[in-house]
């Protein structure tokens, strides 16, 4: 009745579309319900830019295929123009218990995606109660970068990197994107940011399928550190700062997200191996 304490819309003051059955894609709910909240809808109020505007700017992820499943790794420096905005940003995040997404370039609102992006599976497996194949969520991410192409197209552009466990192959996928939101399979390895190309250049001479987990963790952070060797924007390991790159792993097992001290330890052996061999360790000739 009127002057409830339920409100307007009886128990729990829920409109009648949070309590019917629906579309199992969140995305559909919001642009039904509150579309304002999406940032495709926002860009057409926004400004063009001008001039020195500099939005915060995040580089460089990777990810690579290894003997368990997949691995997903980020620096965690954040720029804006030639200044360190951020240092220990965080660009690696698990999607849901199979799958990793990280972000390069705008960073709000690649956290912004991101965010939107693991409610749309958790709001998928909670109407269909199961779990979106690998390629359905990698689906769904391109459907997310499209809608932010008009973002993009204001210089506000966010290139994820999606990789999981497929399970029922048994290993691990990788999928890149573009700002339009094509989408390609990467068979071993892949990367996307500033310093990506020095990165995948690394991994091209370090990386062997098949490889142990400390193994493909050590090729990541070599990488990692080429990266940061020859780009400004992507930041090495700091030990002063005890900062190093995040590293995630994804298994049978789930999204496991490896502890900072085991990083550490790596890092620490591949900064003792720079001291002597400043471009790193070189292929074996075959």
């Amino acid at each position: 009745m009127a002057g409830s304490e339920n409100g307007p819309y009886g128990v729990g003051g829920l409109p009648p579309a949070f309590l019917t059955a629906g579309s199992s894609s969140f995305l559909d709910f919001l642009s039904a319900q509150a579309p304002d909240l999406l940032p495709s809808e926002r860009a057409a109020g926004l400004p063009s830019a001008h001039g020195g505007f500099e939005a915060p700017h995040g580089t460089t992820i990777i990810a690579a295929v290894y003997e368990d499943g997949v691995l997903v790794a980020g620096d965690r420096r954040v720029t804006m123009g030639n200044v360190i905005a951020h240092r220990e940003y965080e660009k690696v995040f698990p999607a849901d218990e199979h799958s990793a997404v990280a972000m390069a370039g705008t960073a709000g609102l690649g956290v912004e995606m991101i965010r939107l992006f693991q409610l749309e599976l958790e709001h998928y497996e909670k109407v269909e109660g199961t779990q979106l194949s690998l390629d359905g969520k990698a689906n769904r991410l391109t459907t997310m970068i499209r809608g932010n192409l008009g973002m993009a197209m204001q210089g506000l552009a966010v290139v994820p990197l999606f990789a999981g466990y497929d399970v029922g192959e048994g290993k691990g996928r990788i999928f890149t994107y573009d700002v339009t939101g094509g989408r390609t399979e990467e068979r071993d390895f892949a990367g996307t940011g500033s310093g990506s190309v020095y990165a995948r250049g690394a991994l091209k001479k370090l990386y062997r399928p098949g490889m142990a987990e400390r193994d493909v963790v050590t090729a990541a952070v070599q990488a990692l550190y080429d990266a940061a060797d020859d780009d400004s924007a992507t930041g090495g390991p700091d030990l002063t700062r005890r900062l190093f790159p995040l590293v995630a792993l994804v298994t049978d097992s789930g999204y496991r997200r490896l502890p900072d001290d085991e990083v550490a330890t790596i890092a620490r052996t591949v900064l003792e191996g720079r001291a002597d061999s400043p471009d790193g360790p070189t292929a074996p000739l075959v």
